[in-house]
Formats: structure tokens, sequence, C-alpha cells
């Protein structure tokens, strides 16, 4: 009689009952930090990443806003996250989701875009859309992810499944900038943003953002949203975790890291970090 392995018992339930996250880094990617997850309650708040963040569906649906357009994605779609787009996710239907993502360094992507084309590459790889449908790709990526992280075949063949998928996903969706002041971008609000990135760890009041804007404190906010999609405090909470990242990272604890970032304690720094990123600080650390 055939068994139905815990695999094939996952895949007939769409999304497990209880939530579950799995986080570790891939030396053979430049430690590109990796996770599966599966969510059923558990909602993002608005964040960004150093990194770019690339990932896709497995199962289930998730409703994310970017660039102020919120989509529902499901099975088939790729999440192609440029380093510091805002973004956030929430569950898009009662049995939640599970996805796979990666979250690779620029440099990750420049040296695969260097391998493939033989020439150097001088500007920034960016996606022209960060949510978009392409069932092929997004299966291959799941297939690649799930290799790199069963470990079970050869850490040649699980290597070589993520470079070209990572390669394919430039070639089809990607594109060269050349780094360039936004135009776009009101001077005021590039003022604002700068002293949040400058000063994120202490306390900073609307005062001084409106003094830096030379507007009013009101049409600041309303502004620094419009532009960024987030609110002043936001990005501050953000430019926090983004740092405690790098903290963790290094090996710093999280009660070290809490104070360094300008957080009340480690529970804020707990809850803020969680609501971003899915995983505690310690998870994080450990991985």
């Amino acid at each position: 009689m055939h068994s139905v392995s815990q695999q094939e018992a996952a895949e007939a339930n769409p999304v497990s009952r209880k939530e579950r996250t799995r986080f570790w880094r891939d030396g053979r990617f430049r430690d590109m930090e990796c996770l599966t997850a599966s969510f059923i309650t558990h909602e993002f708040s608005p964040h960004s990443h150093d990194t770019f963040s690339i990932g896709a569906i497995e199962v289930g649906c998730q409703v994310a806003s970017i660039r102020g357009t919120r989509e529902h994605t499901g099975p088939g779609a790729l999440y192609l996250i440029n380093p510091g787009e805002i973004h956030d996710g929430q569950p898009g239907a009662p049995d939640g989701y599970r996805y796979r993502m990666i979250y690779p360094e620029v440099a990750l992507l420049t040296d695969i875009i260097e391998d493939v084309t033989g020439r150097a590459f001088h500007g920034m790889p960016s996606f022209g859309r960060q949510l978009l449908t392409d069932p092929g790709l997004a299966q291959a990526f799941n297939l690649a992810h799930r290799r790199i992280e069963s470990g079970e075949v050869a850490a040649l063949e699980g290597e070589e499944s993520m470079y070209c998928v990572l390669a394919t996903m430039f070639a089809r969706h990607g594109h060269e900038i050349i780094r360039a002041p936004d135009h776009n971008e009101p001077l005021a609000m590039r003022r604002v943003r700068d002293h949040i990135a400058a000063h994120f760890d202490e306390e900073i009041g609307l005062e001084t953002l409106a003094k830096v804007a030379n507007l009013s404190r009101a049409h600041m906010i309303r502004a620094f949203r419009k532009q960024y999609f987030i609110t002043p405090h936001a990005f501050q909470t953000d430019m926090r975790i983004r740092h405690a990242r790098h903290l963790l990272r290094s090996g710093a604890t999280p009660s070290d890291t809490a104070a360094a970032c300008g957080f009340a304690d480690q529970a804020h720094m707990t809850r803020q970090f969680k609501a971003r990123t899915g995983l505690t600080p310690a998870v994080f650390r450990a991985g």
C-alpha cells in the first residue's frame, strides 16, 4: 500500500493550520537569506529590504501592496521586489498561504549577470514590475528553492538550479538602470527621508521634520506618505529594523541590538521585527 509522505500530505492540504517558518542563509550565494513560510493570520507591516526580495506562492493567496497598488497573488505569481521598495503582505484567503522567498544582495545578482553576459555590468540591476505572473518561472523557482532547502540533492544540482532561475528572471523581467537622482522625487521629501535615515536611532519630532521640509507638520506627513507610501514614523521604524538585521547577522544580541537601534526595549523591537520579517530576532540571528 502506498503511504502518504509528509510532503504529499502538505500538498494535499493547501496550508497547514499552524503557521510555520524556516529561515537559513546559503553560503553558496553570498550567505543569501532564504525563507520558507506558511502564514494564516500574520500581516506584514510596510517594510523594505537592503536586498532584492524574490519569491513565489506555492499554495493559497496573499494580498500585497507596493507602489500604491494592491494585488492578490497566488500560485504562478512572482515577487521581484527591488531593494528599498516599501511593501507589505496579508493572507488573502481563510487558509492563508505558503510561499518561498530569497533575499539576494545586489552584488550577487550583478555577479550572475556578468557571468551570463561575459561583460562588466556598470549599472544597477532592477526589475520593472514587482508583482507579476509567470507560472513556468515560478514553478522553476519553487523547485530550485526546495532543492537548496532540503539538501537531499547533490550540492551542484541545487546551486545550478537556483543560479539558472536567477539568470532567467533577470533576462526575462529585469533591466539595467544607471544610478541617478529621481527627478520625480520632491526635494523636500528627499531631505526628510535623508534626515530620518541619518537619525533613525534617535527620537525625532514632527516639528523637526516639518522644518527640514519647510512645510507644516500636516502637509509634510501627507506629502511624505504620497511619495513613499509610508508615514515618517513607519519609515523610521523600517530603518531601525533594517539596521537591526545587519547587527543580528554580525552576532549582536537582541538586547544590544534593540538599544543600538533606538527601540524602547527588546520586547518592542521583537514586535516590530516580526511584523516586518515574519521572524523573531532570535530566529533570524540563528538562521
